[in-house]
């Protein structure tokens, strides 16, 4: 084909090593493959990254479905504190009750429960967690493989835009030179002005067309660039070369080898997947469930003041001391006396009042302990108004409209490929015919030039065949990179590269 044809050849998509530790900025050097400039974008691209985040949450998804499995617990204190005065306790106060005024108290307490609940639903859960987690992956493969397309369409348009401003700065090299063979003729008075001012009009415009194509290289750049997530200000030159190759793949082949490794295709079966395990999960709400509870607590009470204990304490004991002399009063009085009653032994010692004030000294940690208790429920679904029905025929919908996605993606592919072979083959054919072309205008071009030179043809016929010349190029260019365009769209149905490096 020629060294115009030979542009370059490289794995257009997939076959990436894993990603490099070093940040995507380091990793630009002076020179760029489409290889380097995959990995970089894997690595760097901001939304493809945004889409991974959705892989970390997929994963914490199914650690909180094998966490259902897990009894739950909870724990749970308090502190308050309630003022000194009468109190009302249903319809009577603590005075009429004969308590008097209560003094502030301080209260804590502590309460501690396992509960465990298992259900069809539960016991699925991490199955389902794990096959949405394969959709989330599946999906995130979809979005690396349009980036490969997107990056690689963009490395080609740089070297098609650079192949443009080769083109350009060579029209401006035969414009210039034809220039100065207009002034020679006219010189040696075989030319005219005319000539001479058509040569600097053509002139002109082969430095526009040169202008123009330096902004497009230099917009292309920055576009690669900004499809790989990096530095905008670098400017690393493209050194993977694409050749342009009669396909010989069959439609067949390739469609087999995109049932396997196409993404979207993927990601539709891994939803189907996901959706056929969602009816066994409708379908388990008609189980029974199991449900375990069990409990702790402790709670303190410590009085600011035990003055109104310690009160009615010696009250208590003054009051037994009465008694005892009353009784002894009495026994003298019999005609055979009874023993006298040591009545100071009936009064309140001071052991007494110090354990009321030692027993009083419990807030905050020195809890009385509350009976545990525990608790099991079966619970037996009956009827709930056909939600559960109605749950599981939504979700065998699912499954079926899930499943004809994946039979309408199939469908597409072959076609698809049908007609994506069918544009790499006539862009392959275009490019052997523009190849040719643009032999027959460099040939027609040299010898228009030397008629000029020689004075047999006026400089309009050369003017013309340099027209052709620049058309011819520019088309062959078109035609090239039109066939490595129409191979990258095949290579992203099939999902797998069909060009060795």
């Amino acid at each position: 084909m020629g060294e115009a044809v030979a542009v370059g050849a490289a794995l257009l998509l997939g076959g990436l090593t894993g990603p490099d530790p070093a940040s995507g900025q380091e990793r630009l050097g002076s020179q760029l493959t489409l290889e380097q400039a995959l990995a970089v974008a894997l690595d760097e691209n901001p939304a493809l990254q945004a889409a991974r985040n959705d892989i970390v949450v997929a994963d914490w998804n199914v650690r909180s479905a094998y966490g259902q499995w897990v009894p739950s617990a909870g724990f749970s204190s308090g502190v308050s504190w309630q003022g000194s005065g009468e109190q009302q306790l249903g319809s009577l106060t603590t005075g009429q009750l004969g308590f008097g005024d209560q003094p502030s108290l301080w209260f804590s307490s502590y309460n501690l429960g396992l509960n465990y609940t298992v259900n069809g639903r539960t016991l699925m859960a991490p199955g389902q967690a794990k096959r949405g987690r394969d959709a989330t992956r599946a999906q995130v493969g979809t979005q690396e493989a349009t980036l490969r397309l997107n990056v690689t369409r963009s490395y080609l348009e740089v070297l098609r835009q650079n192949e443009a401003l080769t083109l350009a700065r060579q029209e401006l090299q035969r414009a210039e030179v034809n220039l100065r063979l207009a002034q020679g003729r006219q010189v040696v008075g075989s030319g005219n002005a005319i000539d001479v001012q058509q040569a600097e009009v053509n002139v002109g415009r082969a430095q526009v067309t040169l202008l123009q194509s330096e902004t497009l290289v230099h917009t292309s750049r920055i576009r690669l660039l900004q499809q790989m997530g990096v530095d905008l200000g670098q400017q690393p030159e493209l050194t993977t070369n694409f050749a342009v190759t009669e396909p010989t793949w069959t439609a067949t082949s390739l469609y087999t080898t995109a049932l396997d490794r196409n993404p979207a295709l993927e990601a539709l079966r891994a939803n189907e997947e996901a959706s056929d395990y969602g009816v066994s999960m409708a379908r388990s709400d008609y189980y029974p469930s199991l449900s375990f509870s069990a409990g702790w607590s402790g709670f303190t009470r410590e009085a600011t003041s035990t003055a109104g204990q310690e009160q009615a304490a010696l009250l208590a004991g003054q009051e037994r001391i009465a008694n005892c002399e009353a009784l002894n009063e009495l026994v003298s009085r019999l005609a055979d006396p009874l023993p006298q009653q040591d009545c100071s032994n009936f009064g309140t010692p001071p052991e007494t009042l110090a354990l009321i004030r030692a027993r009083n000294d419990q807030f905050p940690f020195d809890f009385t302990g509350q009976p545990p208790s525990f608790s099991m429920s079966v619970s037996i679904p009956v009827f709930q108004g056909f939600s559960r029905q109605r749950g599981l025929e939504e979700a065998k919908a699912q499954r079926m409209d899930a499943r004809h996605r994946v039979r309408e993606q199939e469908l597409a592919l072959r076609a698809d490929i049908e007609a994506r072979l069918a544009v790499v083959r006539t862009a392959y054919e275009s490019a052997l015919i523009e190849e040719r072309n643009g032999e027959l205008a460099n040939e027609q071009l040299r010898l228009a030039q030397e008629r000029y030179r020689l004075g047999f043809s006026n400089f309009i016929e050369l003017v013309e065949a340099e027209t052709l010349k620049a058309q011819a190029d520019r088309e062959r260019i078109a035609a090239i990179y039109a066939y490595h365009d129409a191979v990258a769209d095949l290579e992203a149905v099939i999902g797998t590269p069909l060009r060795n490096p």
